[in-house]
């Protein structure tokens, strides 16, 4: 059993995988839980510090400044701060004590600026007939094996398009919460995977 923090996550998603496989999982974000469950409500950096020793770090950092889907905004976005606050948020997580971890973001600057990811994957190689291209940077974990991957006439959702409509919610409060859930077959692999 393994003690087992997913930052920046307020669905459960992912926390509820590994709890299912009986590890000590908890989530934590600046938002309550959406799901019943042992999480966290606070700064992921103060948790990932402050609150004893994780064997394994699954972290989802804001990507809403960082994201080349965002490229139009960047220049507004260096001249106030928010992008380097990004930034600095997500270097501070790559850069912490916890011997295992894996950092989720879609495809940004984080690759210019530092390296480029262990592995980019997509939901469709686990089951889910949707694109959502998923870089993943590892520090002491194997590249996530796919698990289920669908045929191309299968899929038929392409550049960030779903059946649910995702890639067009209008502006709101809740549109990067929604966005940002992850799959439950890419959460079940790397429970079972990294578990």
């Amino acid at each position: 059993m393994m003690r087992v923090l997913i930052a920046c996550e307020c669905s459960g998603i992912v926390r509820d995988a590994f709890a299912r496989r009986g590890h000590d999982a908890w989530s934590c974000d600046l938002k309550p839980s959406e799901t019943p469950g042992q999480h966290i409500q606070g700064d992921a950096l103060k948790v990932i510090r402050d609150f004893g020793h994780w064997d394994l770090l699954i972290a989802h950092p804001e990507c809403t400044h960082i994201a080349v889907s965002g490229a139009l905004h960047f220049a507004a976005k260096c001249a106030d701060g928010r992008q380097q606050a990004a930034v600095d948020f997500f270097m501070a997580i790559a850069n912490c004590r916890i011997p295992l971890y894996a950092i989720e973001n879609p495809v940004g600057i984080i690759s210019t600026l530092w390296r480029k990811p262990d592995q980019i994957i997509q939901p469709f190689q686990y089951g889910h007939p949707e694109s959502k291209k998923t870089c993943l940077w590892l520090r002491g974990l194997p590249r996530l094996s796919y698990t289920n991957v669908l045929p191309l006439p299968e899929c038929g959702y392409w550049n960030n398009q779903t059946p649910s409509g995702q890639s067009n919610l209008g502006p709101s409060a809740d549109r990067a919460t929604i966005r940002s859930r992850t799959y439950p077959g890419i959460s079940d692999a790397m429970a079972s995977q990294w578990g």
